[in-house]
């Protein structure tokens, strides 16, 4: 039997992420090549033609007070949404169409638009990696998750930065049509059908403000000068001119961690900077400061679930994916 047709809608804005609209479009718009029947339109808060982050001018179906009610309502995210605040006839039209659809679902920074117009109260919701903490500040009832690639809360999905709206599209057509004819899809985009890894493995992992207290200012400028050195408790504790516990305090009051933990997290990031620039896993142990090799591939897994190898082949080339045709060929 023909399965029946799916509407999926776009609320659009000024200055919207172009790839926010074009990845997920393509995504449902290929499910049609393997028998999925989905139906897709654009619709601004007032109807009028929008010009996305890239220039390029998007026309649009309707008028969101006009559409009809979608099976599948897509926000997408704009760079300017974290900055600014959501203009109140977009989070209008996000609450109107949200009233009337079946599901809903955010691309990166369009849980903003989510956010300011009630629908993330209470949810579980997650963004761009960059903005998890502000998202968790403007929608405090929200249970942010800063690593999840995308996040589903009931009929409610959010996703994190760019591409993984691909990922969330994918995990909707296959919510709606299953894993084989979702791999089917994955295969010809030529993307990974569920991603490994949270959104972390793209970011740094020291989010936030410095410190302001002078002392913890004095442990990180001496960890970051030069990680390999002794950081111990006892050693950092000694060199600020306090005590162990003393230092334990202030970490915990002011960065809601231990010092071990931070000087964890230095070295850690300087390890991906490592490997990132071309370094060895092995390299890359020793001069962040690692005794081992073991102890980098215990800290990948815990941050990120990966091993410092894997890590290593996934963002320090694409070389490796290309194939180069002889000269004159």
């Amino acid at each position: 039997m023909e399965p029946r047709e799916h509407h999926v809608g776009f609320l659009v804005f000024d200055g919207m992420k172009m790839l926010d609209l074009s990845g997920p479009a393509e995504v449902f718009s290929e499910a049609g090549r393997f028998g999925a029947r989905y139906r897709l339109s654009i619709v601004s808060a007032g109807g009028k033609p929008v010009c996305s982050s890239i220039g390029l001018r998007v026309p649009v179906d309707a008028d969101a007070g006009d559409a009809p009610a979608f099976d599948t309502l897509l926000v997408v995210g704009g760079d300017r949404l974290p900055a600014s605040p959501v203009d109140p006839a977009l989070a209008a039209a996000a609450r109107n169409l949200a009233s009337r659809a079946g599901r809903v679902a955010s691309i990166c920074t369009g849980a903003f638009v989510l956010a300011a117009a009630g629908l993330l109260d209470g949810r579980r919701a997650t963004t761009h990696w960059q903005h998890t903490a502000l998202l968790a500040r403007v929608c405090p009832t929200a249970r942010v998750e800063p690593d999840a690639i995308f996040v589903r809360d009931g009929t409610t999905y959010t996703s994190a930065g760019v591409t993984a709206g691909i990922d969330l599209a994918l995990a909707l057509v296959e919510a709606d049509h299953g894993p084989d004819l979702t791999r089917g899809v994955a295969r010809s985009l030529v993307v990974y059908m569920q991603r490994s890894g949270g959104q972390s493995q793209f970011s740094a992992s020291l989010q936030g403000p410095a410190p302001q207290t002078p002392v913890l200012r004095l442990v990180q400028d001496a960890v970051q000068a030069d990680p390999t050195a002794d950081h111990s408790l006892g050693a950092l504790a000694a060199r600020v001119r306090v005590s162990p516990r003393h230092l334990t305090r202030m970490f915990r009051d002011e960065l809601d961690t231990t010092p071990m933990k931070y000087v964890e997290l230095i070295r850690f990031d300087r390890a991906k900077a490592l490997l990132d620039a071309g370094h060895n896993a092995t390299e890359a142990a020793a001069l962040s400061g690692f005794p081992s090799y073991e102890s980098l591939r215990r800290a990948f897994a815990r941050h990120l679930g990966l091993s410092p190898t894997r890590y290593r082949h996934r963002f320090t080339t694409t070389g490796a994916g290309s194939r180069t045709s002889p000269r004159g060929a």
